[in-house]
């Protein structure tokens, strides 16, 4: 079987700042893989990388077995129709929630299966309310954005997205934005959807999260993936100096 996401040699750099140097990472079927690291490492700049919200200046990306651009002399070129389409099969939620405040919940979930799929109204409300049933927000669906917690539009966010059934989904940090009594909430949300076989790539600083429920933990350093392996290895017995002091005063603790 193919990896849902295959990356190679990928690099990325803002003029003079390669922020990427070089990145080989495979993330297969129903995976749940966590990528940490220091500030400035280059973990959201990946992701982004992998939904093309930022364009790779070398290497490729393949999203189950399909490689995304054409290879001209050399370099890979991208059409933003073939990007629009990779981005409704490549789901992504962010750190801040970015919901229309004047639609309710259940039209903020609806809006992208109207627009960019072209569903039906009856069936994208049937969709949306599927999804926020998953993300146990079902009740929400007539209330606006300004009458939930933050926590609650992080969990919006999320239904949103897998609204358009993505074969992988990326979290970007979705957290940190949050109060630390609703963390736990979002987390156990991502939980579930590991739990399920969803595919996912998160970047987080919850230590706990990539311990219990991640298959693969990747540290970034530099641009650069430092160490990759399941996380009792990474997380538990880190082979390099800077793995071990990013770790220092993280404490291992399980989820809700």
């Amino acid at each position: 079987m193919q990896p849902a996401v295959k990356i190679h040699n990928l690099h990325k750099s803002f003029k003079e700042l390669h922020v990427l140097r070089g990145i080989d990472l495979d993330v297969q079927q129903g995976e749940a893989v966590v990528l940490l690291g220091s500030s400035g490492s280059g973990k959201s700049t990946l992701l982004r990388c992998i939904n093309f919200m930022e364009e790779p200046n070398e290497g490729q990306v393949r999203i189950n077995g399909d490689l995304i651009g054409t290879e001209r002399s050399g370099r890979m070129v991208y059409r933003e129709s073939e990007l629009c389409k990779l981005r409704t099969r490549v789901g992504m939620v962010f750190q801040h929630f970015n919901l229309f405040p004047h639609k309710t919940v259940l039209e903020n979930v609806m809006e992208g299966q109207l627009v960019v799929l072209g569903r039906s109204k009856a069936e994208a409300s049937e969709k949306a309310m599927l999804q926020l049933a998953r993300v146990g927000l079902a009740e929400k669906a007539p209330e606006y954005p300004a009458r939930l917690s933050g926590g609650q539009k992080q969990r919006v966010a999320i239904a949103r997205a897998l609204a358009m059934d993505p074969e992988v989904m990326l979290f970007d940090e979705v957290t940190s934005a949050l109060d630390p009594e609703l963390v736990g909430e979002v987390l156990k949300t991502m939980r579930q959807l590991a739990e399920e076989g969803m595919t996912m790539v998160c970047v987080t600083h919850e230590i706990g999260f990539a311990y219990h429920v991640a298959n693969k933990v990747c540290f970034l350093n530099e641009g650069k993936i430092l160490e990759q392996g399941p996380p009792q290895q990474v997380l538990k017995n880190p082979k390099t100096d800077r793995v071990r002091e990013f770790l220092e005063g993280h404490s291992l603790f399980k989820l809700p």
